[in-house]
């Protein structure tokens, strides 16, 4: 960062996880490059009281693990203690990184950056993950170096789900990992990624090419998304600034006939006015409160707890709102186009599930084929510049076919049209679902 960067962390007291640009892939003969900007970076910067922590790496071993890796790891964290003993080293590791991973043995401090219940897995897989990791190594200090879910914050629903990049499923992520984090004191540090909307050339996701949109705050800085006001909620004393943010207020038009509001606070109880006539006061230790609302005409929507106010408007409407709803270029399907059979797999089976069974390996081969545009008998084959390691096929085996090949339309430029991934459905649906396997 530029020192301006630093001195500003200095004077504020915010604590800084200072990094090298050494990330995703190592490549051979660039052991110089990362040792030089490691004795670079802390004989410029050790003087910041802000700094913490020296990272070695981000994410490194996506594109596989080898001993020069490792041997790299273990030079640049010995110039670390050489040049600064007072500080602790640290690396982030991708969330397919098995925690027995050797390279976890060489820093003083892990953190992961996980992803469940966004890319792949459901939201309880964060806390599980984290467990068992702290049960196996309980003298290692872990952490959650990144976590998050994107977010355009025009898009909203009253029925999130993961993929669906609605406001209402990034609060439903954020609220999760909120109490989950507080839930687990041995955690040593946990970062959301990301403050802001931020550029993501690779990136070409809920019709917003270019943007990365896991932030809490738009691209803009303009609108703070509703989950910005869950960490408020948790983070700042009600002495210090008291407030009460009613959620969801872009969401006016709604089908259901009883609609569930949310309010954050950082004071105890909150009191919900519909027309004017209260609903009730809640209390509630983790900050959210749950209102059900009947939904009838228009109605105007009032939070209020002690002297702080929020108000907003709902109003009742037969069909839902299309300009609330995700319209994507290439694989545009809606939930009631996917024909599920019972007992055999469709586009919203786990990859894990489809590729244990011979046909649906064969399917998915074929998939891997147009996906990664072929390549040389024998060259490793690669996806947006990943190598396709074991761990990374552990990641994909999460993911639903359908989650699977909307993002490669991103990531890989290669877009699937509605027909083509309908009549991957009906090839889906012809194969029996694999048994449980009992342990």
């Amino acid at each position: 960062h530029d020192q301006y960067f630093y001195d500003l962390c200095d004077r504020c007291g915010i604590l800084v996880w200072a990094e090298i640009p050494y990330i995703t892939k190592h490549m051979e003969g660039g052991n110089g490059n990362t040792q030089s900007q490691m004795r670079q970076l802390i004989t410029q910067c050790r003087n910041h009281p802000s700094i913490i922590c020296w990272a070695l790496s981000n994410e490194i071993c996506v594109g596989g693990l080898t001993e020069d890796l490792l041997q790299n790891h273990r030079v640049l964290n010995d110039i670390a203690k050489q040049l600064d003993p007072s500080r602790p080293t640290a690396i982030a590791d991708a969330f397919m990184l098995e925690a027995d991973s050797p390279i976890n043995q060489i820093p003083d401090l892990i953190a992961y950056n996980l992803y469940f219940g966004w890319y792949s897995g459901e939201l309880e897989d964060n806390d599980a993950f984290l467990d068992d990791f702290h049960r196996k190594y309980p003298h290692i200090p872990v952490g959650l170096a990144e976590y998050g879910a994107d977010c355009r914050y025009d898009l909203e629903t009253s029925q999130p789900e993961r993929g669906d990049y609605s406001e209402q499923y990034q609060c439903l992520y954020h609220e999760h990992l909120a109490r989950m984090i507080s839930e687990r004191p041995w955690l040593w540090c946990s970062y959301v990624w990301n403050l802001f909307d931020f550029g993501a050339d690779g990136r070409s996701e809920a019709e917003d090419p270019g943007l990365n949109h896991k932030g809490l705050v738009t691209f803009d800085r303009s609108y703070k998304k509703d989950s910005f006001y869950a960490y408020k909620a948790w983070l700042v004393s009600p002495e210090v600034d008291p407030f009460v943010h009613l959620c969801g207020k872009r969401y006016i038009d709604r089908v259901e006939d009883v609609t569930r509001v949310t309010v954050y606070s950082n004071l105890p109880e909150v009191e919900l006015f519909v027309n004017g006539e209260s609903l009730g006061k809640k209390t509630a230790e983790d900050h959210f409160f749950y209102f059900d609302v009947p939904n009838v005409g228009e109605s105007t929507i009032l939070a209020k707890a002690a002297d702080m106010t929020d108000e907003g408007q709902i109003r009742k409407v037969d069909t839902f709102n299309e300009a609330y709803r995700l319209v994507e270029k290439g694989a545009v399907l809606n939930w009631f186009d996917i024909v599920e059979v019972e007992g055999r797999l469709s586009l919203n089976s786990k990859m894990g599930e489809v590729i244990s069974t011979l046909r649906g390996k064969l399917i998915f081969m074929k998939l891997m084929g147009k996906m990664l545009g072929g390549g040389k008998k024998g060259e490793k084959k690669k996806a947006a510049g990943f190598e396709v390691t074991s761990e990374m096929m552990a990641m994909m085996n999460g993911f639903t076919v359908l989650r699977l090949l909307t993002m490669a339309g991103g990531m890989m430029n290669c877009e699937f049209s509605k027909e083509d991934l309908l009549k991957l459905n009906k090839k889906l649906n012809r194969i029996r679902r694999p048994k449980p396997r009992k342990d």
